[in-house]
């Protein structure tokens, strides 16, 4: 449970503009669908997948490296790391457990051609979209569990796009389908106040010493 007081105190730091920002930002957020990005090879792609999940309102993004440990590339990022929630894996089996349990169906993106095509995709089913190495595509484990396929549908030669554009179209394309249906697509109050609290901490200049003096003065 959020502490609401503390949640008063902390947003009293910010001006009214943020505080409305943050409202609006937080109104098209979804966890609805949620991306994972397995073993990137050049990891500035899944920074730019992070930020395509941040414009689009995707607030989750999963992230398997058991080859490859890299770190976030902020300048490509933008910021997007302070507002979308990212969960690290050292291995695939563990991220298609978790998401599993969290009620997600497994979708593999990929160019084969018994994938569905990116405007027949049903945006009503709650989602883990994965995207592979920039190379190889997705592991045979990742394609073995999945519960279905997806691609975009292209009409030239070159069989496959860019990691971080193929995310981009995806992306834009569910996220936008998703809003004009009238299922429940948008966080719940309490996963609501859970980023209003952390996104307040991550703006706030200082944190550390505001937060000690809130605790003292409320033990």
């Amino acid at each position: 449970m959020i502490d609401l007081d503390y949640l008063d105190y902390l947003e009293g730091f910010l001006t009214e503009n943020r505080k409305e920002r943050f409202a609006t930002v937080l109104a098209n957020r979804t966890n609805h669908f949620t991306i994972a990005v397995e073993d990137v090879f050049q990891f500035h792609n899944t920074s730019a997948v992070m930020r395509s999940c941040e414009v689009f309102g995707i607030q989750q993004i999963n992230i398997v490296e058991q080859r490859f440990g890299k770190n976030i590339d902020k300048e490509i990022a933008m910021g997007a790391q302070k507002w979308v929630d990212i969960n690290k894996f050292d291995h695939i089996s563990n991220c298609i457990k978790s998401l599993r349990e969290q009620g997600y169906q497994i979708i593999a993106t990929t160019p084969h051609n018994d994938s569905c095509l990116l405007h027949e995709f049903d945006v009503t089913k709650k989602s883990a979209l994965f995207f592979g190495t920039e190379k190889e595509g997705l592991s045979e484990e990742v394609m073995s569990q999945a519960d279905g396929y997806l691609k975009i549908p292209m009409v030239g030669f070159t069989e496959s796009l860019n990691i971080s554009v193929s995310a981009a179209i995806i992306i834009q394309d569910i996220t936008t389908r998703l809003r004009q249906t009238d299922i429940a697509w948008k966080l719940s109050e309490e996963e609501l106040l859970e980023k209003r609290l952390l996104w307040a901490k991550n703006t706030i200049k200082d944190i550390k010493r505001i937060e000690e003096r809130y605790f003292k003065d409320n033990p």
